[in-house]
């Protein structure tokens, strides 16, 4: 579940800017420049306040009217009688809406009396906005690797362990199978010692089209409710850019096995495991948070990790059973 920032629960009134321009609606035009020039006006004036003799909102006058109307002529024949104002309870958050909604550039703020008590630019926004984008860029990165930064964000350190240790828990996982998988091999790496030099290389390939993969799918979960229809639909897709990715690659690499340690052989092993690999890798990077989602758990915290544990182990099991059975 996502949960809104705090601040932006807290009143308007608590962000609203107090230089507000006002100007009675019985003044003239050239009194109410007279007035602005006696008074001074705030750094980032937009529009101008129309109010009436009680202090009442009555209209707004955007600054480009009040400079070209003419002098004789009254305030409140200029004005715009229709103003949209915020109320002071209103929320920051409500406030966002709101120029999101109308387009403006500044709201007046407004008391159960309608009586202006401050004004919000457009700053506001995107102040907001660029804020909520930099959090969600930050969050995002965390829960790939298998935590949410809400959770850690200022906890001890006792709780941040309790959060981050169990998911690193499928990474060590991982890397045992994995170690226990190379010493399975251990005479096929003896014959062709060039198998050693890649696999980095291939581990590497794998995790990365998984967590692309991986990436493409939570976005997707995010915006739609999936279906079975939807996973076999995903799925091709992902099978066809899968074996583009792994012929692209394999071709790649094999022959630079073979022109590096002249192991022709060996290169084409290489290459064609790096294909079943990222196959493996786009079902993985498909499957887990599709599942993690089926059984309603949150896809961002744990589908990192789980998903990278099943590609490592996979990419060895292609790697070496591969090289045996040719080499």
């Amino acid at each position: 579940m996502t949960h809104e920032p705090e601040h932006l629960q807290q009143p308007v009134s608590a962000v609203a800017r107090r230089d507000v321009a006002t100007l009675r609606d019985d003044f003239t035009v050239q009194q109410a420049l007279d007035a602005i020039r006696q008074r001074g006006i705030g750094e980032k004036i937009v529009y101008f306040y129309v109010v009436d003799c009680d202090g009442q909102l009555a209209g707004v006058l955007p600054t480009r009217r009040l400079l070209t109307a003419p002098l004789e002529q009254r305030v409140s024949d200029v004005m715009i009688p229709r103003v949209v104002a915020i109320p002071q309870t209103a929320t920051v958050l409500e406030a966002c809406e709101a120029f999101v909604l109308h387009k403006f550039l500044a709201f007046p703020v407004v008391d159960e009396r309608r009586r202006v008590v401050g004004v919000v630019d457009v700053g506001l926004l995107t102040e907001e906005a660029f804020d909520i984008a930099e959090r969600q860029v930050t969050d995002e990165l965390f829960e790939r690797i298998g935590f949410r930064v809400a959770q850690v964000r200022d906890a001890s350190p006792m709780r941040a362990f309790r959060f981050r240790f169990p998911w690193l828990l499928a990474t060590i996982g991982s890397g045992t199978v994995c170690a226990w998988l190379a010493s399975a091999y251990e005479v096929t790496l003896a014959k062709s010692i060039v198998l050693a030099f890649f696999l980095t290389l291939v581990l590497g390939l794998g995790e990365s089209v998984s967590i692309q993969s991986m990436t493409v799918t939570i976005q997707a979960l995010r915006a739609m409710r999936p279906t079975f229809a939807w996973y076999v639909r995903a799925f091709q897709r992902e099978v066809g850019t899968a074996i583009l990715l792994g012929v692209a690659c394999g071709t790649v690499v094999g022959p630079i096995v073979w022109l590096w340690r002249g192991a022709g052989l060996a290169g084409f092993a290489i290459g064609a495991s790096i294909l079943l690999a990222l196959c493996a890798a786009c079902f993985f990077g498909l499957s887990v948070p599709a599942l993690l989602h089926a059984l309603r758990l949150d896809p961002k915290i744990a589908a990192g990790p789980v998903t990278l544990a099943f590609t490592d182990i996979f990419t060895l099991l292609f790697y070496f059973s591969l090289a045996a059975f040719l080499l």
